[in-house]
């Protein structure tokens, strides 16, 4: 257990905002849940909520802040959401244009935050469990695709289902499944198990987000929602502006995991 597993939200924030960590958030501040971001304007604000609400496995809301608004106040009211995630990403009309570490210069008075839960969430509790994690024990971000199977649209917003994956040794699927299933409001138990290409994935060391990671034998690739699903959407819709998280580079919560989780 490195001294990043127990730092608190507030100093784990702090440094991200002086650039001192810049990898994905994985493994850091142990039992505080972590959040995707999707950051839109005003105008979109309301076809995304509906987006949101309508696929809530891969999109659920844990804080939409007021126009304009940088601080997330019901999660985390001391944080700045233009500072204090390692990596954003910034797209216009579906490409992505920048990479940056905070997003002070893109920032406009009419924009609107949405925080989504993240399966990083849940994976201390499936590490307190003896259930391995490959891309905590590898030190890289966790893999990433987008599948064949469609969210369901929601005014201009619509796009494939994103899912992560996490090799689970075959004697310990099920207690996978049941340790996830208690976090519904982080993306909750696996959306798929086994068979990559019966959910159009073609090949399962070539994700289409973040790093691949080894598969032992006698380990079966398990799949979840996964807060990158925003992401394909703005691929897919192509706004003029959105701005996230880089993948794999969460925003860290003040809230317990145990507010989320269903025991």
């Amino acid at each position: 257990m490195s001294k990043f597993t127990n730092m608190t939200p507030d100093a784990a924030r702090a440094m991200f905002r002086r650039n001192e960590w810049l990898k994905p958030t994985s493994g850091i501040a142990s039992g505080y849940t972590q959040a995707n971001l999707a950051i839109l304007k005003k105008e979109l604000a309301f076809d995304f909520l509906l987006f949101c609400q309508r696929n809530p496995k891969p999109c659920p809301v844990l804080d939409v802040t007021e126009a304009g608004s940088w601080v997330p106040t019901n999660v985390a009211p001391n944080a700045d959401i233009r500072t204090d995630i390692p990596k954003y990403r910034i797209y216009k009309y579906g490409e992505m244009v920048d990479e940056v570490t905070d997003i002070k210069k893109y920032w406009e008075d009419d924009m609107v935050a949405f925080l989504l839960g993240c399966s990083f969430t849940f994976e201390f509790p499936m590490l307190n469990n003896g259930i391995p994690v490959r891309h905590i024990e590898e030190n890289c971000n966790v893999p990433m695709f987008k599948t064949n199977i469609p969210c369901l649209k929601a005014g201009r917003f619509s796009g494939p289902l994103v899912v992560s994956m996490r090799p689970i040794p075959e004697k310990d699927v099920v207690r996978a499944v049941q340790v996830t299933s208690r976090f519904p409001a982080v993306h909750g138990a696996p959306i798929h198990i086994g068979n990559p290409a019966s959910i159009g994935i073609q090949d399962i060391y070539k994700p289409d987000f973040g790093d691949a990671v080894t598969i032992n034998s006698g380990e079966v690739p398990v799949f979840w929602a996964c807060g990158v699903t925003p992401q394909a959407a703005a691929m897919h819709v192509k706004p003029a502006l959105m701005i996230t998280h880089a993948p794999g580079h969460m925003f860290i919560t003040d809230i317990r995991d145990e507010r989320f989780g269903v025991f």
